[in-house]
């Protein structure tokens, strides 16, 4: 019998149990395969005692329409920086890649599904280079892995997002307010533009597009008549101001590396205020509501074609590869190239002139 762990890594995402459910559905066919996750990521397997489970088709009956995972997930340490507590209180960082590949063998493994975002896959391409046959599969809501034309999740935090400007339109209205809504995507403005098109915002500031604010008062201004008007924002939260810098903090949680992103939007009102407006003005962040819930149906799709893609990868063993959608195929990409560079807003692409041609402000 042969064995293939799943690790779902990053962030939660909409979708991810579809892709679980694929791979098990896909690898039952075979017969000869034993599918089994690894909890929170690979510290499933670097825990003692090990944290992994079996994934029959039992186990996966009907999780396709569930958000998170069911095997859970961490964006926190990993194989590469496994956080070690000091005597004196402080924490310092070790790297355990070779004592899990090792671990790995003990436990008959013959090929890894690493299902995750940017940070995953480097992690994925980094284990290939040791000899791991493994593959990824493209996971975030930001929708910011340019070797495929989408990724899963990322559809259902647009459906998200754009239902809250929806609701947000109601009260902005009856209150004669400026509402800003902050949404995810790191340093990219997927969202953002995606929503603010969806939902009929009046501006949308994204990190691709730093923005001046006198621009964006101005177009407010011309949504209001004798005090009277409303206005949504919608911005990612990586957007910043021309010569400025996104709102951001060094998280202090052990083991998690990244940038701590929001506050723009609190952070927006009060430059608007400085710049000579005098509305009302009142600020959502949407925070992690993006990411969980059930997946639309696209979502639902688009991991099932990932899940039994890379399944079919490990039985003809393209490993060092991750599953990818380039209209209408689904397709797999070396990891290197698919960490090789981010998928960011073209400032001059299709989405942001169809934006610009309903009169959508970028503060530009």
């Amino acid at each position: 019998m042969k064995r293939v762990l799943i690790a779902t890594g990053g962030g939660d995402c909409p979708g991810l149990n579809a892709v679980i459910r694929a791979i098990v559905k896909r690898a039952t066919k075979e017969r000869d395969w034993e599918v089994v996750g690894s909890i929170e990521a690979f510290n499933g397997i670097l825990r003692e005692p090990t944290e992994i489970k079996v994934l029959d088709e039992k186990a996966v009956a009907g999780i396709h329409v569930q958000g998170g995972t069911i095997i859970e997930t961490t964006n926190k340490g990993g194989p590469f920086a496994w956080p070690i507590k000091n005597k004196d209180g402080s924490w310092s960082y070790v790297d355990r890649s070779d004592e899990m590949i090792r671990k790995l063998q003990y436990l008959g493994i013959d090929a890894v599904i690493n299902i995750g975002g940017d940070g995953s896959q480097q992690i994925s391409q980094a284990l290939y280079e040791k000899g791991l046959n493994i593959i990824g599969v493209p996971k975030t809501i930001d929708n910011d892995l340019s070797a495929t034309d989408f990724t899963f999740g990322f559809q259902t935090a647009v459906q998200v997002a754009t239902e809250a400007v929806d609701k947000l339109v109601t009260t902005a209205t009856s209150h004669n307010r400026v509402l800003i809504m902050e949404v995810m995507g790191r340093f990219t403005g997927w969202i953002a533009l995606n929503a603010a098109i969806a939902g009929g915002a009046e501006v949308c500031l994204i990190p691709e597009i730093p923005y001046d604010i006198n621009k964006v008062v101005e177009r407010l201004k011309q949504r209001y008549s004798r005090g009277k008007g409303h206005a949504i924002i919608v911005v990612a939260e990586g957007a910043k101001p021309i010569n400025g810098s996104i709102s951001a903090k060094k998280s202090e949680e052990v083991g998690y590396s990244n940038l701590q992103l929001g506050g723009i939007s609190a952070v927006l009102a009060q430059q608007i205020k400085e710049a000579g407006f005098e509305g009302d003005i009142r600020q959502t962040v949407l925070g992690h509501l993006q990411r969980g819930g059930i997946p639309i149906a696209y979502d639902r799709i688009l991991a099932t074609q990932f899940g039994v893609k890379a399944f079919e990868m490990v039985l003809a063993g393209r490993f060092g590869e991750m599953v990818a959608y380039r209209h209408p195929d689904i397709i797999s990409v070396p990891l290197k190239d698919a960490i090789n560079r981010p998928n960011l807003v073209n400032p001059d692409g299709q989405l942001v002139k169809t934006a610009r041609g309903i009169g959508i402000s970028f503060g530009d």
